[in-house]
């Protein structure tokens, strides 16, 4: 496997006993650093490597901050902070606390109290929040308003929102695993479940809709065809309607949802655009969200218009699909 593959594998599955592996042997170093600047050295790039394999333990992100204070480095905890900001979802507020303060002096307290507000450990929120309605609401309405498209960000949500479905509020659990798709729409294995889950409902379409992203995204998920498969042992005797795949308007509804999910600005177009280029290009709208950095809105633009049956679309839905795989 590719360097690029493992770190891509990597982020996708946090691996708890890497990351306390590569903590303990930055703080190891750090002990031995007294007066040698290659021991500071190998504990920074050992407290980056247990975030790397686990930026779900807050531990981890404390060493780090630790070495990067004693070295000096002010401009490096900057980028800690914001990068375990994007992680907890890209808040402006957040943000906001990062200006003019003094970085050596301050990161510490304000990394502490980051984690202690908002733990990364998704059962240590779950004690937090899970039993307050009060708070399992404010988490839903501050939810909706994040970025959650750093791949790391959508596992830590997607792990908080499973806390929500195991405990009984389906709906919930599906509007906003439904949200953190929109912003990822990659993460097949997240499709599947939702689709078994609108199978117990009995929402049929639901759940065939949601196998078919899944596949989608993964050509070797099966999800979609054993589906079908029990569709179709279900309908037995007469009088019973075969039960169909949904339509194309149903398909066509489906992905503008998830289109307007995608978009903090619902279905408003994209500014600066020509009309003119609507005549000349069918797929202008498609390109300017790209450009824009709003490559999962157009993913799902796209893939309305393929179900539509526009010529070249589906063509414009694997070059997506390429490039959201690079990304």
């Amino acid at each position: 496997m590719s360097e690029k593959g493992v770190l891509s594998e990597s982020l996708q599955h946090p691996r708890r006993s890497l990351g306390n592996r590569y903590r303990s042997q930055a703080e190891k170093f750090l002990e031995l650093s007294e007066g040698n600047d290659e021991n500071l050295s190998w504990a920074e790039q050992n407290a980056r490597q247990s975030i790397l394999y686990d930026f779900t333990n807050g531990d981890n992100w404390k060493t780090l901050v630790r070495i990067k204070v004693i070295i000096g480095d002010s401009l490096g905890i900057r980028a800690v902070l914001e990068d375990l900001f994007a992680v907890l979802g890209r808040d402006p507020e957040n943000m906001s606390q990062l200006e003019g303060i003094d970085m050596l002096n301050s990161s510490f307290g304000l990394l502490e109290a980051a984690l202690a507000a908002d733990p990364l450990d998704p059962d240590i929120w779950w004690e937090n929040v899970g039993a307050h309605e009060d708070k399992l609401a404010d988490f839903a309405t501050r939810l909706r308003g994040l970025d959650i498209s750093d791949p790391r960000a959508n596992i830590l949500f997607s792990r908080r929102v499973e806390r929500i479905g195991k405990n009984g509020d389906e709906a919930l659990f599906i509007e906003l695993t439904r949200f953190l798709l929109a912003q990822r729409p990659d993460n097949h294995e997240v499709w599947e479940e939702i689709g078994r889950l609108y199978e117990r409902r009995c929402e049929y379409d639901q759940a065939w809709l949601c196998y078919d992203q899944a596949r989608i995204h993964f050509p070797g998920s099966n999800a979609r065809e054993r589906f079908k498969e029990r569709m179709g042992g279900m309908v037995e005797g007469e009088g019973k309607t075969p039960w169909k795949a949904p339509g194309i308007s149903d398909r066509v509804q489906f992905l503008e949802r998830m289109r307007q999910l995608s978009s903090k600005r619902g279905a408003e177009a994209v500014s600066g655009t020509i009309e003119e280029k609507m005549d000349d290009d069918p797929f202008w709208e498609i390109d300017a969200l790209v450009n824009d950095g709003k490559a999962n809105e157009a993913f799902f633009l796209a893939r309305r218009m393929a179900a539509e049956g526009i010529e070249g679309a589906e063509a414009k839905v694997n070059e997506l699909l390429e490039e959201m795989r690079i990304d």
